[in-house]
């Protein structure tokens, strides 16, 4: 205020000094970027005659997303940097006029000339004030540019979806499964017809896991290469969860498909005409009964280590165990939208194993054994 005790105010504040060693790091950094995006550009392309599986990974990685982001980097400050010399020579500028206006202010020897060099300044101040404000905006807009954006919740939930839909349909699987051991504590048929969904949602998950490349191999490298690393353990595990899962409604589709298939020919041979058509309704009525039964009965199937464990107990204290174990799987598919962590991705691979191994496996094994002995009496 010293500076501008005529006028009261600082009309063009700013150290034109300070921009100008930062214009200067901005351009050497913008310089450094360029550089780098092309040394990862040629890497890229002078690689070609590197073969096998590393060098595919190695393009692909190289060749995706870094590139574009080092040149965005680069591009915005580039940007940032003429624009902040552009502000050096604005705001060097405006430091001279507002230096000329207290120099006014203080040889006004009368009230008008005082007020004309204050009514200058503020004039001064106000375009002062603008441009200022227009290149924060620009800095900002560069700011912006510079990094990928973190995806919000629900995008990077999307994006894990859509990248992996096998996983996700055995997530929802898990989840439903815990859903409906607890909705079928107050309402059985209610928690059987959910259970059977997300059975049907592991037999997706099933044939789309296998389908895939990756998944094969990931297990295959194991037993030929004993390479018995996190991928072939996650790999296993989701096997075993897919596996298990989708018995309960695989069951009780056969259970139905035999059922209503013995009703159909039983119909259309009782029909005068024989027509297929006669079979239909009886067929469709049979299919319904029979799988519902046999879902409610495999829905009463405890795990062998519960049955074990917890003899003595109600059959309501052996439900709620089940629904807790179901609440680990559901816990675990959740935790895989979670931000990426090895640690955490690593032990909900230990959590699913283990309760596969204990649990779902026996469990699948006791439920078709069940299934089973009633198709083929």
């Amino acid at each position: 205020m010293a500076d501008h005790a005529a006028l009261g105010f600082d009309p063009a504040p700013g150290n034109p000094a300070a921009v100008l060693a930062l214009t200067k790091k901005l351009s050497a950094s913008a310089n450094s970027l360029g550089e780098a995006s092309r040394v990862v550009k040629a890497l890229v392309s002078h690689s070609s005659s590197w073969e096998g599986e590393a060098a595919t990974a190695f393009r692909a990685s190289l060749s995706q997303d870094l590139p574009r982001y080092l040149g965005s980097a680069h591009t915005s400050l580039a940007e940032a940097a003429r624009r902040l010399t552009g502000w050096h020579d604005t705001l060097v500028a405006h430091r001279a006029l507002a230096a000329r206006y207290e120099s006014q202010a203080a040889a006004a020897k009368t009230p008008e000339a005082l007020s004309d060099a204050r009514r200058l300044a503020h004039e001064l101040a106000s375009e002062h004030s603008t441009a200022a404000r227009g290149v924060a905006q620009t800095l900002n807009a560069a700011v912006d540019r510079l990094a990928p954006k973190e995806p919000g919740f629900l995008a990077s939930v999307w994006h894990k979806i859509v990248d992996d839909p096998g996983d996700a349909l055995s997530n929802a699987s898990a989840i439903l499964g815990f859903l409906g051991a607890g909705v079928a504590l107050a309402c059985p048929p209610v928690g059987l017809a959910i259970m059977l969904v997300g059975s049907g949602l592991s037999l997706a998950a099933l044939a789309t896991h296998t389908a895939d490349p990756k998944f094969r191999k990931s297990l295959s490298d194991g037993f030929t290469k004993g390479q018995f690393d996190a991928d072939f353990w996650k790999s296993s595990v989701t096997l075993i969860g897919d596996s298990a899962g989708m018995v309960p409604g695989l069951a009780s589709v056969a259970s139905g498909a035999k059922a209503g298939t013995a009703a159909a020919r039983a119909a259309i041979a009782a029909a005068p005409e024989g027509s297929a058509l006669a079979g239909l309704a009886p067929g469709a009525t049979a299919f319904r009964q029979s799988a519902w039964t046999t879902g409610e009965t495999l829905q009463q199937v405890d795990s062998p280590l519960t049955s074990w464990a917890m003899q003595s107990s109600t059959q309501t204290a052996r439900d709620r165990v089940g629904v807790a174990v179901a609440g680990t799987g559901a816990l675990t598919a959740g935790l895989d939208y979670a931000p990426e962590n090895e640690t955490v991705e690593n032990g909900s691979t230990a959590v699913d194993g283990t309760r596969g191994v204990l649990d779902d496996a026996p469990s699948a094994v006791k439920k078709s054994s069940r299934v089973w002995s009633v198709l083929h009496p």
